[in-house]
Formats: structure tokens, sequence, C-alpha cells
């Protein structure tokens, strides 16, 4: 077990051990995180899974009745199937300056920087309390901090401002998309393939679907740029498809997903509105001719909001003061901090390394880079203490 005290970099020795891969269980890396801060005297609680394989952690240093600076990460990371590592993913391995590692950049890094920091925020006789919030299953559509999230105001206090520590590179970012993904269930009628007529083809009802979704696409891109983001206007993109049984057989099923990263203020319900229309209108009539049973089910599957700051954002400014800044910037991966905001707290993104090296084989963290964290933590004590 981690003693007191120790360096961020042997905390994130510890928190690159645990295999938290999102289908998999998070609880050995928030049980060592409870222990490390009970041993610092500071009280967690969890916000389990009704199946108990997983838990957000919420940790208050400071007055208990006050709203505070919750400092914002995910404990899961994306797998390494496939991927050639040089060295073992779950250890920590140091050269040339960085930190080698699954989730050493996204975001565990982040995650050793606060937990670094707690003995001096519990020295630092804070006036304005500091939250710790490590949530479950980012990776998957941020669904973990969710629930966490729905107790703030109740069980849990409602942060005054949220930072959110996805790797930047410690730049501030006040905006970003966000992903809205949908799945496409279409079902036709098996026939030989011989007798094509008696069937309803359900691959190629999903062509002309895919037809109108890249229409929608076109009508996506040649929006004005907005010229913050990379690219500049929301992307939509077909992300999975499977159907068929064999080559002698008119498909009875095809299945697909995609996904919109939308910009603060798109209308994703009247993307949503246009492509059922365009199902009830140029697809179902034909399928039900011929085959009654057939028909097409469209669900949205997952929504991460996209983030906006807005104009003179509390956040912003403590980020911008801390960071030592006077740049915003907008970023196209998403992160928890629209679901922040839409409950009143309001939001920014700040933290160490860089998105590049995220998802990656060898993915690295500068040991440069928890060096600015922590004197990013050190200057929030501070503020917070006065």
């Amino acid at each position: 077990m981690h003693r007191p005290g120790g360096s961020v970099a042997e905390i994130l020795e510890h928190l690159v051990s645990f295999d938290t891969t999102s289908h998999k269980t998070n609880i050995p890396l928030v049980l060592y995180v409870e222990d490390y801060l009970r041993r610092h005297g500071v009280a967690s609680y969890l916000v389990p899974t009704d199946d108990g394989l997983k838990a957000s952690l919420f940790a208050t240093i400071g007055p208990q009745d006050e709203r505070g600076i919750a400092l914002s990460g995910h404990t899961d990371v994306v797998p390494v199937d496939g991927q050639a590592w040089d060295s073992d993913p779950f250890r920590l391995t140091f050269r040339d300056g960085r930190y080698f590692g699954r989730g050493t950049s996204d975001m565990k890094g982040f995650l050793a920087c606060v937990l670094g920091a707690v003995p001096r925020f519990r020295a630092a006789a804070l006036k304005k309390p500091i939250h710790i919030v490590f949530s479950y299953d980012e990776e998957v559509g941020c669904t973990g901090v969710r629930p966490m999230i729905a107790e703030m105001g109740t069980k849990l206090p409602l942060p005054r401002i949220v930072i959110v520590g996805e790797p930047t590179g410690m730049r501030v970012v006040d905006a970003h998309k966000g992903p809205v993904r949908w799945q496409v269930d279409i079902a036709g009628r098996a026939a030989h393939s011989s007798m094509a007529h008696l069937g309803v083809n359900a691959i190629s009802i999903a062509g002309k679907i895919l037809g109108e979704l890249q229409s929608i696409e076109h009508d996506l891109s040649s929006r004005t740029p907005d010229r913050r983001f990379e690219p500049p206007y929301p992307t939509l993109q077909v992300t999975t498809i499977e159907g068929g049984t064999a080559s002698n057989i008119v498909p009875v099923s095809c299945r697909f997903g995609f996904e919109v990263r939308s910009l603060p203020g798109l209308d994703i319900d009247g993307i949503e509105r246009r492509i059922q229309h365009f199902i009830e209108a140029k697809c179902l009539p034909a399928m039900r001719e011929r085959a009654p049973e057939s028909g097409i089910i469209l669900a949205r599957k997952n929504t991460v909001p996209p983030f906006g700051s807005g104009e003179g954002s509390e956040a912003v400014a403590l980020a911008l003061a801390l960071a030592g800044q006077n740049e915003t910037f907008a970023v196209s991966y998403a992160t928890e901090a629209g679901l922040f905001q839409d409950v009143g707290a309001p939001s920014v993104v700040c933290g160490p390394g860089d998105i590049a090296q995220a998802h990656t084989a060898n993915e690295w963290i500068a040991a440069s880079e928890l060096e600015k964290c922590s004197q990013f933590m050190d200057k929030l004590a501070a503020w917070c203490a006065a």
C-alpha cells in the first residue's frame, strides 16, 4: 500500500498498475484512492454501480458546508488489445523524460497530480473547499459520472467550479465538441437469393439510409466554419455495420451505428427528425408493401453534450489565473464538462499531457507536464486559502 507523502510519480505508478480498461472493474483502484485519502484524514463517498463492480469517488478537503472547486477525472482507460507496446502497458516505465503506460496521459497523470497535492491541500487551511471527483466509464460515453452528478445538490454538494483534467498540455479549454451516437436496426424478410423478389434486403435498405447520412454529412461540413475547432464543423461518421447470413440468402437483418460530433448550438433533434422522416417516407412503405412484418428502429444510444463555457465564466477566469495564461482554446474531443455545466456547475478543461498520446501504443506523459500540473495545484491551494 502506498505511503502518505509519496511523489506524484510513485502515485502514478500505482494507478497505472491497475488495469481499469472500461469493460473491467475499477474497484481496486478506487479502494487504493480511498485508503490513500483516509491516511491523510480525508473521508470518501462512493457511488457504486448496482452490481458493485465499479464506483465513482467524491471527497472534500476543507469546509464541508460550502460549494468548492471540483477536480474531475476518470479512472478508466481504453484497451491495449492489438497494440504493439515496447513495455508492459500496466507497469510505469520512465525513459527520456517521459512516463510510459496505459492511462499516463488519459488521464491517470492528472489523478496522480491531484492525489499528490492532497497533503498540501490539507496543510493550506482552505477557506473554500476542494472536491476530488473521480469517475468510471468516461471512455464509453461519460456514463459513470452521471449517477454521481445526479446526487449533487442532495447527498453531495454541487461544486461552485469544476476543473476537468483531460489532457490539454495544461492549456485552458473553454469549448469542445460532443458525440451523439445512434443505432439503426433493420428487419427485412429472408428469401432464397434466386427468388430475391420475395424478400426484403436489409442491407440494401441500409445502403439507402447511409446515402441520406452522407447527404447530412455534406450539409454539416458546409456550415459556416468555427475555426477554433479542427475540423471547423460538426462531423458525421458511420462507425459499425453488420448484416447478412450467407451468400445465397436475401439478408433479413442489418445493424449499423453512426455518430455526430456536434458543436455547441447544433440542432441534434433536428438531425434525428430528418433521418426518421427519410426512413418513414423513403424506406418503410416499399418494405412493408412486400413484407408487412419488416421495420426499422432508429435509437439514440448515448449523448455527451458539447461544451461551451459562455462569456464571463468564473471557471475559465480561475483556470487562466492558475495556469498563468490569457488565451483559451477549443478541442474536438469530449469530456464530462458539459454534463457538469448543465446542472449549474461552471466548468473548464485543463490537464497535463497530450491528447495525441491518448489511446495509442506506448502512451506517455512528459515529466514536465506533471510538474506544471503540480504547480497548478499549488496555486489552487493558495487561491482556496485566500
